[in-house]
């Protein structure tokens, strides 16, 4: 699904003056969304930002981006306003709250959701939202922190043909694969579906460098086996080297997974349908979060596994780089979620 944009060439190429785009608010700028908020700028566009603590938008208002001071603010100088927060609360309220979306946003603008929530609360906003004049798209992404960097987000769209053809050009300077799934909440609905496929993929390969492990292989030449058969995949060649190493930096908070888990087996319930490695997960990362774990990537469900486990023994060090394989490694314009 593409459309050409006048004057737009993708993120990190330069906009020539006099640029046809129309003007953009974004709203949240955490590590994703002031990546994405970088992207439209470099894109050309011209963007207007608030974020709920002030000094997270210093970067994007030197890369050009005008500070707002509330959500309203920013709904009021622009055309399309997009929002990135982490919850469903939170989009109520930078939506309807004091100072809202809603109480700035004139008729005939737009509002584009990149967080993931509910589905039946993305629907209950549209129609708020058309009470003002306002149309809406859901959009929540995929791929990361290095997805948003690089700005090549897989983005799951639901909305009206109209408002998905407006938003098209913003997703683009965002986004990589973008598909329109049906009216508005179909993204979000596409959105849980990912978050329960993942869900098996971490604790797959979580479960099986442990017991590779526990068995005395290496585990970085395993990984190298692995990579050529039919269990490779991005958990495997992105997320093994943290399992291995049980060191878990900052991918995709292991808190929010499970926020979105919640929703998905939510949606599970509401169509009646079992989701068995879906519960399982949310357990261990229950069980992870009881102890201070949901702000690491949600990799560390391998020290979920090694805890129910047995001792795993230290990886021996590789010999003559024999251990060098695509274990932790970032594939470009890819991401876990």
């Amino acid at each position: 699904m593409s459309r050409a944009w006048p004057g737009m060439f993708g993120p990190g190429v330069p906009q020539s003056e006099g640029s046809m785009m129309e003007r953009i608010g974004f709203v949240g700028l955490g590590t994703m969304g002031s990546a994405m908020a970088a992207n439209l700028l470099r894109a050309g566009a011209h963007v207007t930002v608030w974020n709920r603590t002030p000094a997270r938008a210093l970067t994007v208002v030197e890369m050009g981006a005008q500070a707002a001071s509330s959500p309203a603010d920013v709904a009021a100088r622009s055309d399309v306003t997009v929002i990135c927060v982490s919850d469903t609360p939170d989009v109520e309220s930078v939506l309807f709250g004091l100072d809202g979306i809603a109480g700035g946003a004139p008729s005939g603008s737009l509002v584009i959701d990149c967080s993931t929530i509910s589905p039946d609360s993305t629907r209950d906003f549209g129609r708020r939202l058309a009470e003002h004049g306002v149309g809406m798209v859901d959009a929540p992404v995929s791929g990361g922190s290095e997805g948003a960097r690089l700005g090549t987000l897989t983005m799951f769209v639901g909305g009206g043909e109209g408002d998905v053809a407006r938003a098209q050009p913003v997703l683009e300077a965002m986004g990589r694969t973008i598909t329109h799934l049906g009216p508005l909440g179909s993204g979000q609905a596409a959105k849980a579906v990912n978050q329960v496929i993942i869900s098996g993929a971490y604790l797959g390969v979580a479960e099986g460098i442990v017991l590779g492990m526990k068995a005395g292989l290496d585990p970085h030449r395993l990984v190298e086996a692995l990579s050529g058969g039919a269990a490779q995949g991005w958990v495997l060649a992105n997320r093994s080297g943290r399992m291995i190493d049980d060191e878990y930096p900052l991918g995709f908070r292991l808190g929010l997974h499970r926020k979105d888990l919640g929703i998905a087996l939510e949606m599970a319930g509401q169509t009646g349908v079992m989701l068995p490695v879906a519960m399982l997960a949310a357990a261990l990362e229950d069980r992870l979060l009881s102890t201070g774990h949901g702000d690491e990537d949600m990799s560390v469900l391998a020290r979920a596994i090694r805890d129910l486990s047995e001792p795993v023994p230290a990886p021996a060090a590789a010999d003559d780089g024999a251990g060098e394989g695509p274990t932790d490694s970032v594939e470009p314009g890819r991401g876990p979620v």
